[in-house]
């Protein structure tokens, strides 16, 4: 495209389209008139970027709708050329055949008559600079918008490349916006003061005449003050959707559109004196303490609260949301309407009723449901609990908004919504929001438009915006998914309810994400012990000055006669005595529950179980076959398979002839056989369809028609629960955390994220840590996500071989002196106790059982599953379908069942393992014909640590030498965590249990084939050294 404009001497630029004709005779011969529109080189921008190249389709739409509504140059240009109606999709979505382009604008145009149209070369010159001014206003509008309230930052007019600053330039904001538009004939082009009274025919791109089609220049310019350079500044000319571009125009344009009812404004200032009431009262009463209070940024409140109440309006029943800790106790009193005498007692030093390590209260979430009092609608609101880990949230509630969609059938998102506010540093700086908003139009993961509130302190802790990004607004990330942005002024309540109006109708029209930036300040500093002066001297010396927003407001309603100073101190004192009650019950508690907070409650799901038993995870032999023949059938009708396809599922159908199952049929026979139980079951991860490691083929692709594809999975049974198996974007913590949010919502169902390799988790590391291992200890918050860890040494180099499942098992919270007591109840008690599970296994049997224990435990714990590589095609790696039929169950230990275990006083050694290394030690073993002399056990479950069948296998050979073999390095894999707990049963003074693996390293893994295979032999030699 860029090459063929080029050749025929067609340029866009950002604010206008210019041509510059090379017809192939001189203009004199052909009477042309040739117009050279040239943008000012002040203001160059990106070729084809978006934002311009629409504006000759925009005149083209509007001429076909009504040819009077443009200039009638343009009128005759449409007349004469063919000019083809673009798409508003694609890209480039709105450009015009170089060939319709390559005819210029000829001084003698036929009408519809056929008679000549004489056109004035000035006319049309004086027509195209307003619409280019227009033009102008509304892409550049923003950069001169009146939005920051400390009236400190100057408007991005230019860069000074060395000091690495903004600096206003020496020109009023209209001579700029005007100076930033194409002009015809001339660069410097600029109306003069004898132009104001000229009127113009307004284009179809702009709704500031209203009902008007034509407005003298001066009211022209006067409008597009008002709707692009006043309390707002808006971003949204990138977006190629006409339809899009019109009715934010539409919105923001139409005279009068922004103005509210005096009973509208009254609603505002109600809910801004509570929401500075709140902050005030916990000001005074808890002076010391962190709280992360809202002061500078109060219309958070209002503002959410008019967001939940147009979309609440407009269909929507549940507003999941995702927030830092800044304003979070202001959000859950004020918008989620938690009890105050909840709140006030997380300021005091009450012991938990429930158990649980708790978190502090401003990282706390909630769920309520309540009244919408301005509609009489019930409502559900969520705050999802969130660490300080200010963005990690985000994907997290995007999952979790998601699963409500799935499971109440809400397929276009009119009944759920997601509401995610982040403050200003965090936004541009952490790499999970570019990782989320790209989840935001993927069909398996989009939750149909998310409204983001950035609470933009202009602050950082204490680094300046200039130091801590590099693009202009921090909230230039959301231009990557072609969101519109909407910067308004904090102090300017008016304006940000108008805007948070504008985000919730347009989510609920296109189903799109939407930013609105509250520019605002903080009153103090990080939090209320922090002095700010260190390092913001002259910011804090103006904010020192400044009123706070709600007195600006009250002032500004009284005087225009819309409430009196009676009725403001009624408000004021009504909370305050709201608050003052709520203070006393609340120094009457003497205890708490952690309950009281969780955001994502199951109804009913505990009730009626016995949290001590485990129903049982077999399966009848009928299901297993009907599912492995099920699974192993080509796709019905003409469907044209890959040839390689056609031989794995016959390869599958003879497996299942024979009752055997390989990994991939073992996890198929799982899955099947949870959905015929009525588990919906969802894997997701990057490349999971096909797997890795070209496995797994759920997806069968067919070969002559692009995008048909069939999945056995979702057709074994007519009344099955859904499946879904997805490709996921190339993020690891997004998606897991996408995941996570996903198996909050529903325990009813099998939530699986898989790593292409395992050594990538670690990009996913925050998630790990701050939620999934220690979740339900913090938010009293249960989860049966399962992660699927590709694991193994087999020289594929350092980043392809460790899941590093040392680091999951050492946040296991298992103590490892301690040998619990044993009984009938040791298994499942061990597993209630956990924070999570961690397996190894080594047949597609056990998978089988850990993946359906998942479901039939009577709680729910995340499962981290180190999976294999090489195992997957390993001869030796199958299952019989005895070892999956009803009556079987997972084996925790699975222990010596050869020729060792039948003379357990000749074995001299006992190997204990776990995963694919295994299989090395048995290939060893027999080559050095010791299976009479050497025992090996696999202990599949690592954490909880099988305490009781370990000590079993210690008790049968009770005179061999102990040792613990791992293909890990000897600081990494299992051993530090199996040493202790071996330790312990073995008890002090008794036998000692010895290492055979690699030595200590700071890399996983050798990335030299030599070294891995001698690595191999050396600690398979100590394995199998008899003393």
């Amino acid at each position: 495209m860029q090459r063929a404009a080029a050749h025929s001497g067609v340029v866009f630029g950002r604010q206008w389209w210019f041509l510059f004709l090379k017809p192939p005779l001189p203009p004199s011969s052909l009477g042309v008139i040739t117009l050279r529109l040239t943008t000012s080189s002040a203001y160059k921008d990106a070729f084809l970027d978006g934002s311009s190249s629409n504006y000759v389709a925009e005149m083209y739409e509007a001429w076909q709708k009504d040819p009077e509504s443009v200039h009638k140059s343009w009128d005759a240009y449409f007349r004469g050329v063919p000019v083809q109606s673009p798409s508003t999709l694609g890209a480039p979505p709105n450009s015009i055949p170089v060939s319709a382009l390559q005819q210029t604008m000829v001084s003698s145009v036929p009408s519809v008559t056929g008679a000549p149209v004489s056109i004035d070369e000035k006319a049309i010159a004086d027509h195209l600079a307003v619409q280019g001014i227009i033009r102008s206003f509304q892409i550049r509008g923003h950069q001169v918008a009146r939005i920051d309230p400390m009236g400190l930052t100057k408007t991005f007019f230019h860069h000074d490349e060395y000091s690495h600053e903004y600096a206003l330039a020496d020109m009023s904001q209209r001579d700029f916006i005007i100076g930033s538009s194409q002009t015809v004939g001339a660069t410097d082009w600029k109306p003069h003061e004898s132009d104001m009274e000229r009127v113009f025919r307004l284009p179809g791109t702009t709704f500031i005449g209203g009902r008007e089609k034509a407005l003298p220049l001066g009211e022209i310019l006067n409008r597009l003050e008002r709707a692009y350079c006043g309390s707002y500044g808006l971003e949204f000319m990138y977006i190629n959707n006409l339809d899009q571009l019109n009715w934010i125009r539409r919105k923001f344009e139409t005279p009068g559109i922004s103005e509210l009812s005096n009973d509208q404004k009254r609603l505002c200032l109600a809910r801004l004196i509570r929401a500075s009431g709140f902050e005030a009262f916990l000001a005074k009463k808890y002076s010391s303490e962190k709280r992360f209070g809202l002061e500078g940024c109060e219309i958070l409140i209002p503002a959410m609260k008019q967001i939940i109440d147009v979309s609440s309006n407009l269909g929507v029943e549940s507003f999941v949301m995702g927030m830092p800790h800044r304003g979070r106790l202001n959000v859950l009193a004020n918008v989620c309407r938690k009890p105050l005498e909840q709140m006030f007692g997380q300021f005091f030093t009450l012991t938990a009723a429930d158990e649980g390590s708790g978190d502090v209260k401003y990282h706390l979430g909630t769920y309520t449901e309540r009244l919408n009092r301005t509609n009489n609608k019930t409502i559900r609101l969520s705050v999802v609990a969130n660490p300080s880990h200010l963005e990690a949230v985000d994907p997290v509630v995007q999952g979790r908004t998601r699963a409500e969609q799935f499971y109440r059938g809400d397929n276009d998102g009119s009944k759920v919504m997601s509401i995610l506010l982040h403050g200003d540093a965090a936004f541009s700086g952490q790499g999970v929001v570019y990782e989320t908003f790209h989840l935001s139009d993927l069909p398996d993961y989009t939750t149909r438009g998310t409204i983001h509130i950035v609470v933009n302190n202009q602050i950082g802790f204490t680094t300046d915006p200039r130091f801590s990004r590099s693009s202009p607004y921090c909230t230039d990330v959301a231009r990557v998914v072609h969101a519109p942005i909407f910067h308004v002024n904090a102090d300017e309540p008016e304006a940000v309810m108008h805007v948070c109006n504008v985000a919730a109708e347009w989510r609920a029209k296109f189903h799109k994400d939407v930013v609105i930036d509250l520019v605002s300040y903080r009153r103090f500093g990080h939090n209320e012990v922090d002095e700010p002066s260190f390092t913001q001297p002259i910011m804090y010396q103006r904010i020192r000055k400044m009123k706070p927003v709600i007195d600006l407001y009250q002032e500004k309603l009284i005087n225009e006669g819309v409430v009196s100073k009676e009725e403001v101190s009624e408000l004021r004192d009504k909370y305050e005595k709201i608050m003052e009650e709520a203070y006393l019950d609340a120094q009457k508690e003497t205890q708490f529950y952690y309950r009281n907070w969780l955001d994502s409650p199951w109804s009913g799901f505990f009730e009626g179980k016995d949290p001590m038993v485990l129903k049982p995870t077999g399966a009848t032999e009928n299901t297993l076959t009907h599912i492995g023949k099920k699974f192993s059938s080509p796709p019905p009708g003409d469907f044209v398979l890959h040839r390689g396809i056609e031989r794995i599922l016959k390869a599958r159908m003879d497996m299942v002839t024979a009752r055997q199952a390989d990994w991939a049929l073992g996890e198929a026979l799982a899955f099947g056989s949870l959905m015929k139980e009525g588990f919906h079951v969802r894997l997701s991860g990057q490349d999971v369809e096909r797997g890795t490691f070209s496995h797994r083929h759920h997806v069968l692709h067919h070969q002559k028609i692009d995008k048909a594809t069939y999945c056995a999975l979702k057709y074994l049974y007519p009344d099955q629960a859904p499946y879904t198996v997805c490709n996921s974007s190339l993020s690891e913590y997004a998606v897991l955390g996408f995941e996570l949010g996903f198996s909050m919502f529903n325990p009813n169902s099998l939530v699986c994220w898989e790593a292409q390799f395992g050594d990538f988790s670690n990009n996913a590391q925050c998630i790990f840590d701050q939620f999934i291992s220690s979740g339900q200890s913090k938010w009293v918050r249960q989860s049966g996500i399962v992660v699927l860890l590709p694991h193994g040494f087999e020289g594929m180099g350092p980043e392809h071989s460790s899941a590093r499942l040392e680091r999951f098992l050492q946040m296991s919270s298992e103590d490892p002196d301690y040998f619990p007591p044993l009984g009938h109840e040791f298994a499942i008690r061990q597993l209630n106790d956990c924070n999570w599970i961690v397996a190894n296994c080594t047949t597609p049997g056990n998978l089988f059982h850990i993946l359906r224990r998942q479901c039939h435990l009577p709680f729910r714990k995340p499962l981290i599953l180190m999976t294999p590589k090489s195992l997957l095609r390993h001869p030796e790696a199958k299952s019989s379908f005895d070892e999956m039929n009803e009556g079987t169950e997972f084996r925790r230990v699975i222990p010596e069942e050869g020729k060792a275990a039948e003379s357990p006083k000749s074995v001299k050694k006992l190997l204990f393992c776990s995963g694919r290394v295994y299989y090395d030690l048995t290939k060893e073993r027999h080559e050095r014909g010791l299976e009479d002399q050497i025992a090996i056990s696999r202990i599949e479950q690592l954490n909880p640590f099988p305490f009781d069948l370990v000590k079993a296998e210690l008790d049968k050979f009770d005179e061999a030498e102990v040792m613990y073999v791992q293909e890990e390095h000897k600081n990494a894999g299992a051993w530090f965590f199996v040493q202790p707990r071996v330790t312990t049963i073995l008890g002090i003074g008794g036998r000692k249990i010895h290492y055979a693996g690699r030595s200590t390293s700071p890399s996983p893994a050798t990335g030299n084939k030599a070294m891995h295979y001698k690595e191999l032999k050396d600690f398979l030699n100590d394995a199998f050294h008899l003393r």
